[in-house]
């Protein structure tokens, strides 16, 4: 995953709406963003402005004066993943050979009103590959579908948005897309939001999609997990540090469900995060940092935890290859899965595990980790990214844990607070805005708290194809 590098539209602090890229939504990038329905390509309603015919598909007007109009979208993506020592245990290696298909159509209704619909599929072969689930191997979900509303109330842009939705308001760490898998998290419920051009507050509450793998009847709403709560922002003014582009998050969510395992207990979990994030451009300086606090009850027990992500980088200016240094700092506290009191293992609602492992070795739930990187662009459209990660556990009484939240059995039984170090590389190739490569290596090198458990070294090649419209 590249170091943050926020890509801002010019503004101005009189501007009337609030930044877009700064809505919870996803930043675009030359018209396309992670989420689709995020795009807007009304200027394809004047026809000098289309390149080609697939510009065409992205404004169908349906009435006289295109007010009504269908948007359309696409994507293919053909990846491949091969790991070896999978699990970090003699299990041998493996290599996942996926496709991803989607298309989406956004249908405006005048100003005020929209209906969104994505379909989804999901396909993988290769070696030793187990039972693949449904975020992996799909034969059709609907990924998304939503009513949306929006108007204004004097100078307040307010809107909602009802049913299945893909939710990323917030640090990715916390809520992502985790693009990674064949079928991207969504969830299901409503959302609302009331803005100006210098503040706004966004509600929600929603419930995941639990997936199967065959088709569209299988895929259903998960009553078990329940996420909601309040998201705000406030746009600090530019002059208030020289030209700066901040954004100040602050947070109150609520993840319950009905039942989890946290060590060698399943029970009911209420958990509270209170927190904010800073993040945007000051200068040659990106910053993207994140505090949370979590409380609430596990099985009785009262939760104490503690989430830290700062993550920043410099532009080098005037220097061949367009360098930017910078390192990220973490820290998830842990604690309390396998004792009693209070619990202190922090987690979160559903965050990109990607950041810290390639390979989703490693999730920020008991979890300290230093990572210096250096990106570069070496040629016109390719950005390039070498990074080396060193990670500790702060709870030597708790288990080090995997991205799907499972620990590597007997960790926490060992001591020591080293996990390990990885050497991460990542080179993406964007040829045109529809068409980019990306290639992807990770050596993860076991350290005493893995190795006294039994597991080993690994290292995880990824590359894909993406193709969209």
């Amino acid at each position: 995953m590249l170091p943050f590098t926020p890509a801002f539209a010019a503004t101005d602090d009189e501007t009337e709406t609030y930044p877009a890229e700064a809505i919870g939504e996803g930043s675009l990038s030359k018209g396309y963003g992670p989420s689709r329905w995020a795009e807007d390509w009304r200027r394809y309603r004047d026809p000098a402005s289309r390149d080609d015919p697939l510009d065409r598909l992205k404004f169908l007007p349906l009435d006289g004066d295109g007010d009504i109009y269908l948007s359309l979208s696409g994507e293919l993506r053909l990846r491949m993943n091969r790991t070896g020592n999978l699990n970090l245990r003699n299990a041998g290696d493996q290599r996942q050979d996926m496709i991803r298909v989607m298309g989406a159509a956004d249908l405006h209704v005048g100003p005020h009103l929209r209906f969104y619909g994505e379909l989804a599929h999901a396909g993988i072969s290769g070696h030793n590959i187990g039972t693949p689930a449904g975020s992996m191997r799909n034969d059709l979900v609907v990924l998304q579908s939503f009513a949306e509303a929006r108007g204004q109330l004097g100078n307040v842009d307010i809107g909602l948005r009802y049913g299945r939705q893909e939710f990323m308001d917030g640090s990715s760490l916390l809520t992502a897309q985790r693009d990674n898998n064949g079928i991207r998290y969504a969830l299901n419920g409503v959302r609302a939001w009331a803005r100006t051009g210098v503040v706004r507050i966004d509600a929600f509450d929603l419930k995941p999609t639990r997936l199967g793998t065959g088709g569209t009847g299988d895929d259903s709403v998960d009553h078990g997990q329940r996420f909601s709560g309040f998201t705000a922002g406030l746009r600090i003014p530019a002059r208030a540090l020289g030209g700066s582009r901040l954004y100040l998050d602050p947070f109150f969510w609520r993840l319950l469900s009905t039942s989890i395992t946290r060590g060698d207990t399943s029970a009911r979990e209420e958990r509270r995060f209170t927190g904010a994030r800073l993040w945007g451009e000051a200068g040659r300086w990106a910053i993207d940092w994140t505090v949370n606090h979590q409380s609430g009850r596990f099985d009785g027990r009262r939760i104490d935890a503690w989430q830290v992500f700062l993550a920043q980088s410099y532009k080098l200016q005037g220097l061949p290859l367009s360098p930017r240094v910078g390192f990220h700092a973490d820290h998830a506290s842990g604690g309390g899965s396998y004792t009693s009191g209070k619990l202190t293992a922090a987690t979160t609602p559903h965050g990109n595990n990607v950041y810290f492992s390639y390979q989703l070795a490693l999730t920020p739930t008991n979890l300290r980790t230093v990572a210096p990187n250096l990106s570069l662009a070496p040629l016109p459209g390719v950005r390039a990214l070498l990074e080396y990660q060193f990670a500790w556990r702060p709870d030597t009484r708790d288990a080090v844990y995997r991205a799907n939240r499972s620990a590597y059995a007997g960790t926490e039984q060992v001591g020591g607070h080293k996990i390990g170090e990885s050497l991460r590389a990542q080179v993406v190739w964007s040829v045109t805005p529809r068409v980019s490569i990306t290639g992807r290596y990770e050596h993860l090198d076991a350290g005493p708290v893995l190795t006294r458990a039994g597991f080993g070294n690994s290292d995880f090649f990824a590359a894909w194809l993406n193709l969209r419209f």
